[in-house]
């Protein structure tokens, strides 16, 4: 599955079923720009458990502030609509997949 964007329009139904890691990201996040490949390797391998969006934070003000979104990137696990876990900042490939095998 591939990853997909996201708006204030569409967050909460994209994030509602089953387990999806929302990444709140901007264009000029050097950060942001290195987690980016990890996350695509992240969804090659874990398609069948988890469904990987990407937030722009620049666009969609209204969701970063209501998820308390300081500073990115930020990327909240959400299972069933609900927060099971929180990441802040740059994080390998390992842990990512260990954090989110642990809600699969």
């Amino acid at each position: 599955m591939a990853i997909s964007h996201v708006t204030d329009a569409n967050f909460t139904d994209e994030t509602s079923k089953g387990l999806v890691l929302a990444d709140f990201w901007a264009t000029w996040c050097g950060p942001c720009k290195m987690i980016a490949p990890v996350l695509e390797e992240v969804d090659s391998e874990l398609a069948d458990k988890v469904k990987i969006v990407k937030l722009d934070v620049d666009q969609n003000q209204a969701t970063a502030s209501k998820y308390g979104v300081m500073s990115i990137p930020t990327l909240i696990l959400f299972k069933d609509g609900e927060i099971a876990d929180k990441i802040i900042g740059f994080q390998p490939k390992e842990a990512l997949v260990e954090r989110i095998n642990q809600h699969a």
